[in-house]
């Protein structure tokens, strides 16, 4: 599992001309799964992006989480997170989880998310969507559930 973490003013995602999800201060969280993937690992990666302290303290220094500010998550599925380089000029795709599966398991990961944060918004698995941000910082963070739960 793969979550990009761009720490946000404000953020919101468009399709078919229509906002379907909008938020203020917190994440816009990039979300991608490939065929390991589990509820396990969801977990643990939820675990671990809400509690991250790459907030400001008084201080101004990244010393608080997103539960500590209240924060909001506007949640998009991300499947080119597994995109593969290493050969030729286009990406492949055949490390990230098959949309039949992945599609339960994004669900599960937004449930999971709404039983801690406050408020979660969402894109649509599948969907030509337009994502906008006001990147706080900025601050971008990757969480790759390879290098740190495994």
């Amino acid at each position: 599992m793969k979550i990009v973490l761009q720490r946000v003013k404000e953020s919101q995602v468009v399709v078919d001309n229509d906002v379907v999800g909008s938020i203020g201060y917190g994440y816009m969280a990039l979300v991608g799964f490939c065929e390991d993937d589990n509820e396990d690992i969801v977990n643990r990666m939820i675990d671990k992006m809400i509690n991250l302290r790459v907030f400001s303290d008084q201080e101004d220094k990244m010393n608080l989480s997103l539960l500590d500010i209240d924060g909001e998550v506007l949640s998009i599925s991300q499947f080119t997170l597994y995109a593969d380089c290493k050969k030729g000029r286009r990406p492949s795709f055949i490390q990230a989880m098959k949309p039949e599966r992945s599609s339960p398991m994004y669900d599960y990961f937004n449930h999971q998310l709404r039983q801690v944060v406050r408020r979660v918004e969402t894109g649509i698995f599948g969907a030509d969507m337009k994502v906008s941000l006001l990147n706080d910082g900025p601050v971008t963070i990757i969480l790759d559930s390879s290098e740190i739960l495994r």
